[in-house]
C-alpha cells in the first residue's frame, strides 16, 4: 500500500509533479471515503461529511435569501429598465456562486455545499436567461412560449458548471431541466396538458408522456454509462450515476404504471406487476437500490391517488413487505441472479457480487 510518505518521496525524486501528487492523494482520499465503513456490496451514498457542511449550507441559504430580497427591493428603483437590472444582478450572483464553488467544491471538496451551490447556480442561470431573453409581459399573462430557449441556455450553463466542478447532483438538475424544456416546447406546439397526469399517460392528448418515457430512457442510459465506467463505485462517476437513476426511475415507472392503470383491467394490472418485477430485476443486476426505491416511491404515491382507500393500503403494505425482504437478502438474491445471467451481458462492467 502506497502511503503519503511514498508520494512525497516520489515528488522529491522527480517521479511525480506536485500537481500529480495532489491529484493522486485526492483520488485516494475520495476512494477511501466512498467505501470506508461500508458493508461489502452496499451502495455508497453521501449528502454531507460533517456538521460543518450543514453549517455552511445554512449560511449559503441565508445569503441567498438576503440576495433575493435585495434584488426584489431593487426592482422598484429600476422599474424603467427592469430587464437590464435583472440581467446584471444575475451576472453578479452567478459570479459569486462560481467563486464560492471554486473554494467549497474544488478546493475543500465539500458535498452538501456543492449540492446547495448547484441549486443556486441553476436558479440564478434560469432567472438570468429568462429575464434577458424571455418576454416578461407575456409571462405575466401566463404565456410561456418564450421560456424554452432561455431555459435551454440555462441548462447549458449548468452543464458548463458541471464540467468545471463535477457535482453529481447537478446532473439531476440538468436532466430535470431538459425534461421541462421538452415539455414546454411540446406545450407550445400541441397545447398545455389538461392535467398533470397527461405528462405520464400515453393515451392522453399530446406527446408529453412519450417525451417523458424517451427522456427517462436516455437518462437511464447515461446513468449506466457512468456506472459501467466505475463498477466498484469508488469515484465520482458512480455518484453521477446515482442521481441520474433517481431521475430516470420515476420517469419510466410512472409513465408505464399510469398508462396501464388507466386501462382498469385485470390483464393490465397483472402486466403492471410484471413490469415492476422487471424493474426490480434490473435494479438488482445493476446493484442500484436508488433506482428501485425511486420507482417504488412513485408507485406508492400513485396507489394513494388512483386506488380506493382499502386497495391503496393493501398495495402499500405489499410493497413495504417486498422492499424489506429484498433489502434483507439483496446480496444473496443478486449473487444467484448474476450467476444465471447469459454470457452476452458484460458482468465485468457491473459491480461484483459479494
Amino acid at each position: 500500500m502506497i502511503e503519503k510518505d511514498d508520494v512525497r518521496a516520489a515528488v522529491g525524486a522527480g517521479i511525480l509533479t506536485e500537481a500529480q501528487a495532489v491529484s493522486l492523494t485526492a483520488l485516494a482520499d475520495q476512494r477511501r471515503g466512498a467505501r470506508q465503513d461500508l458493508h461489502p456490496g452496499d451502495e455508497p451514498f453521501e449528502l454531507f461529511r460533517g456538521f460543518n457542511e450543514i453549517f455552511i449550507v445554512v449560511g449559503l441559504a441565508i445569503l441567498a435569501t438576503g440576495w433575493v430580497g435585495i434584488v426584489t427591493f431593487g426592482t422598484l428603483s429600476f422599474a424603467e429598465n427592469i430587464r437590464g437590472y435583472l440581467v446584471v444582478t444575475s451576472l453578479i450572483g452567478g459570479a459569486v456562486i462560481w467563486l464560492l464553488s471554486e473554494y467549497f467544491v474544488r478546493r475543500r471538496r465539500m458535498v452538501a455545499p456543492a449540492i446547495a451551490l448547484s441549486i443556486m447556480f441553476a436558479g440564478n442561470a434560469a432567472y438570468g436567461f429568462i429575464s434577458g431573453l424571455g418576454e416578461l409581459f407575456m409571462m405575466a399573462q401566463r404565456n410561456y412560449s418564450s421560456v424554452p430557449f432561455p431555459l435551454a441556455l440555462a441548462t447549458f450553463a449548468l452543464l458548463v458548471f458541471w464540467f468545471r466542478f463535477r457535482v453529481p447532483f447537478a446532473l439531476a438538475i440538468i436532466a430535470l431541466s431538459a425534461f421541462l424544456v421538452s415539455v414546454l416546447i411540446a406545450g407550445n406546439s400541441a397545447g398545455a396538458p389538461a392535467t398533470p397526469r397527461d405528462l405520464f399517460l400515453l393515451s392522453a392528448d399530446g406527446p408529453f408522456a412519450l417525451i417523458t418515457l424517451v427522456l427517462g430512457l436516455i437518462v437511464f442510459a447515461v446513468a449506466m454509462a457512468f456506472d459501467m465506467s466505475d463498477p466498484h463505485r469508488v469515484t465520482r462517476r458512480a455518484a453521477n450515476g446515482f442521481w441520474l437513476h433517481v431521475i430516470a426511475a420515476p420517469a419510466l415507472v410512472n409513465t408505464i404504471a399510469l398508462s396501464l392503470l388507466a386501462q382498469d383491467s385485470t390483464a393490465s394490472n397483472l402486466f403492471l406487476f410484471a413490469v415492476l418485477a422487471f424493474f426490480a430485476l434490473v435494479a438488482i443486476v445493476i446493484d442500484r437500490r436508488s433506482f428501485l426505491i425511486a420507482a417504488i416511491g412513485y408507485i406508492v404515491i400513485l396507489s394513494r391517488t388512483i386506488f380506493d382507500g382499502q386497495e391503496a393500503v393493501v398495495m402499500i403494505f405489499a410493497l413495504g413487505v417486498f422492499l424489506v425482504l429484498l433489502g434483507a437478502r439483496w446480496e444473496k438474491i443478486r449473487s444467484l441472479l448474476m450467476n444465471a445471467l447469459p454470457g452476452a451481458i458484460p458482468r465485468h462492467r457491473l459491480p461484483p457480487c459479494v
